[in-house]
C-alpha cells in the first residue's frame, strides 16, 4: 500500500469478485462465481488458506450476528443461505433473475437483495426464511446498503439510488448519482456515502451527504470505477473494472494514481481494515 507495487498474485479458478471477512477475522473469503467457489487467504499476507465449492457465489456477506452467510447466485437465480460456522446449506430461495447485491437489517432479521434482470428489490425473513415482499425498485438494480433505518439501491439503468421503507418495501426518495450507478459505501466515521458510477457513460465516483442523500462532490475517475476502500490516510482505493487497474484516489484534491492489475478488478480488501473495530463489511462497518 506504501509503494503501489503488486507484490504476489494468488490463485483462484476463473473470475474473483466479492470478498467477506470471517468473523474471528482469519479469513478472507473471496467469491469466485464462474469457478462455483469460495477462495480463502490469509488476510494478513494474501496466502492461500484453500477453497470450498459451493454454487455460484458472486455477492456474499454475513448477517450482522454471524448466524448465516448469504449468497447471490447471479447466475442461477439463487440466493443461498448456509449455515455461519459450517458453511452448510439452510435454505434456497429462487426469488428474480440475477440476484446480485445484498444487505441486512441490524438485528440480522432480514436481507434485501437486489434482482438485477428482473429491476426489483427482494426481502428475504432469515428467522422464518420465507420471502418478505418484492417490489419494483427501477431499472438494474445493483448496490444495496442499511443506512439510518433505510435501504439505499444503485440502478445502474437510472444513473442513481433510490431509498426504501424495508417495511413495506415503498420508495421514499430517489437521488441522481452518474452514469450506471452500481455500487455504495459508507466511510468509517458514516460522514461520507460514496457511490461508484460504473457507466456506459461518463464514469465517475460521487459523494454524496448520508442524511440528505445530497452531492457533495463528483470525482472523475475511468475505466469503470466498481469497489472501493478507505485507507488510514484517508486514500480510496478504487477498483477500475474495465480499464485492468485500481485507482488511488486523494479525496482533498481529487488527483489519483493508478496501479495495473490485471483482468476486470472488482473487489477491494484492505488489511488496514484489521484493525477497524465491528464488523467489518466491503460496505461499511457494522
Amino acid at each position: 500500500m506504501t509503494t503501489h507495487q503488486v507484490v504476489s498474485t494468488a490463485p483462484a479458478y476463473r473470475e474473483p469478485s466479492h470478498w467477506a471477512l470471517t468473523p474471528d477475522r482469519s479469513q478472507l473469503l473471496v467469491a469466485d462465481a464462474s469457478g462455483n467457489a469460495l477462495f480463502m487467504y490469509d488476510p494478513r499476507t494474501g496466502a492461500l488458506l484453500g477453497h470450498k465449492r459451493i454454487a455460484d457465489p458472486y455477492q456474499i456477506g454475513y448477517t450482522p450476528d454471524n448466524r448465516y452467510f448469504v449468497v447471490n447466485a447471479l447466475r442461477l437465480d439463487f440466493v443461498d443461505v448456509y449455515d455461519g460456522a459450517t458453511l452448510e446449506l439452510v435454505k434456497r430461495f429462487k426469488p428474480g433473475r440475477w440476484p446480485s447485491h445484498l444487505d441486512f437489517s441490524p438485528d440480522s432479521r432480514w436481507s434485501f437483495n437486489s434482482m438485477q434482470n428482473s429491476d426489483t428489490l427482494v426481502s428475504l425473513d432469515l428467522t422464518t426464511m420465507t420471502e418478505r415482499w418484492c417490489v419494483k425498485a427501477g431499472t438494474t438494480p445493483a448496490g444495496v446498503l442499511w443506512l439510518n433505518g433505510r435501504v439505499l439501491v444503485c440502478l445502474m439503468g437510472e444513473g442513481g439510488i433510490v431509498e426504501v421503507d424495508p417495511i413495506k418495501g415503498g420508495i421514499t426518495r430517489w437521488q441522481k448519482t452518474g452514469d450506471g450507478a452500481h455500487n455504495i459505501f459508507l466511510d468509517e466515521q458514516r460522514h461520507i456515502l460514496y457511490v461508484s458510477n460504473r457507466g456506459p457513460g461518463q464514469t465517475s465516483l460521487t459523494a454524496l451527504d448520508p442524511i440528505t442523500l445530497k452531492p457533495i462532490r463528483a470525482y472523475p475517475i475511468p475505466g469503470g470505477p466498481d469497489d472501493i476502500a478507505i485507507a488510514p490516510d484517508g486514500k480510496i482505493w478504487i477498483a477500475q473494472r474495465f480499464a485492468e487497474s485500481v485507482a488511488v484516489l486523494d479525496p482533498e484534491t481529487g488527483d489519483y494514481t493508478t496501479i495495473p492489475v490485471g483482468r476486470s478488478p472488482h473487489g477491494i480488501f484492505l488489511s488496514t481494515m484489521l484493525k477497524q473495530k465491528g464488523q467489518v463489511t466491503a460496505e461499511r462497518l457494522r
